[in-house]
């Protein structure tokens, strides 16, 4: 009897321990996806890769990240997919765009919106620069707008998608010049942008500052202008903003890049999730090295992305109205 009650009872303690050990005490078990809705090379995928360089320490998470790279239509391939086929158990994570994705959703023709996603955390803020070739006539901006206000539709210009940040700064050009742009959307990502500048192939292109610093740093583009409400003091503080140079365009295409989980993810990983990230991307080890590929980091909580997306929508959908 003794020894019926004795077993009785180590069963009953050994319940009450499993139960107590939470989900975000055992994850992660093994390694995590991470899908990039973009070409390998390009900015999205160069500091996806950067930024959880350290996941796998002890201090974060104690598993390395796998990037799945799923690039088309302008990130659609992807996040149509994270948004219908990815798996909620925190295994499953994105690199977000804005306001990529939610141009996008605002437009319409996908099956996701800021519904079908829960931000964890933003690693960057890069925003879109006017580019040309290194052998181009035009050295300033005003040089190469005065041209396509004269000539309608003839100054090609790549970027990496519809309704990204790229394509919402030319948007956004057209309308302060009062003229057209030939702009052309690229299927490979900002990577495939840039490479068309600098082959020639496109009169110009609006790309990410951080692909566009190392194109002019390996001496292939010259950058005219960029689409912020500043300067990049740190990394072109010789850049006019377009408004400088006298144009209404503001920061409306400004890339923020992070990560986020399908919706349905159990809220105790979310919430895990986003405090090791938050760490990492705050980590000087991997601010050292977005600086050296000339990358800026704007690191945001989950709370602060939450805020950010909200604004951002409400901002689109006013713009996109008054842009058609």
């Amino acid at each position: 009897m003794k020894t019926r009650i004795l077993a009785t009872a180590l069963m009953a303690a050994t319940s009450f321990m499993a139960s107590t050990v939470s989900l975000a005490d055992t994850f992660p078990e093994r390694p995590i996806s991470m899908m990039v809705s973009y070409g390998a090379g390009g900015a999205t995928d160069f500091q996806a890769r950067t930024v959880t360089m350290l996941a796998s320490n002890d201090e974060y998470l104690r598993q390395p990240l796998v990037i799945i790279n799923k690039p088309g239509a302008g990130g659609r391939v992807g996040w149509n997919w994270f948004a219908t086929d990815a798996d909620n158990d925190g295994y499953s994570m994105a690199v977000y765009n804005i306001p990529h994705f939610i141009a996008q959703s605002i437009e319409g023709g996908v099956r996701y919106d800021a519904d079908s996603f829960e931000p964890i955390a933003n690693w960057g803020a890069d925003p879109a620069v006017i580019v040309v070739p290194a052998d181009s006539p035009y050295n300033t901006i005003k040089e190469l707008l005065d041209f396509a206000k004269a000539n309608p539709g003839k100054v090609t210009v790549s970027g990496a998608g519809l309704y990204v940040g790229h394509h919402i700064a030319a948007l956004q050009i057209e309308k302060a010049i009062d003229s057209k742009l030939a702009y052309i959307p690229t299927s490979g990502g900002g990577a495939a942008a840039m490479k068309a500048v600098i082959a020639g192939d496109v009169v110009a292109g609006i790309n990410n500052l951080s692909d566009a610093y190392r194109a002019r740093e390996a001496g292939n583009v010259k950058i005219l202008a960029i689409a912020d409400l500043s300067r990049s003091e740190e990394l072109l503080p010789e850049v006019p903003t377009l408004a400088e140079a006298g144009y209404e365009v503001d920061d409306a295409s400004v890339n923020f890049r992070g990560v986020m989980v399908p919706v349905g993810t159990p809220d105790e990983i979310i919430e895990l999730l986003a405090e090791k990230f938050a760490a990492m991307f705050a980590d000087e080890r991997i601010g050292t090295q977005m600086a050296s590929g000339g990358s800026p980091v704007k690191v945001m909580s989950r709370d602060e992305v939450k805020a950010m997306w909200t604004a951002r929508k409400e901002t689109l959908t006013g713009l996109l109205a008054d842009l058609k």
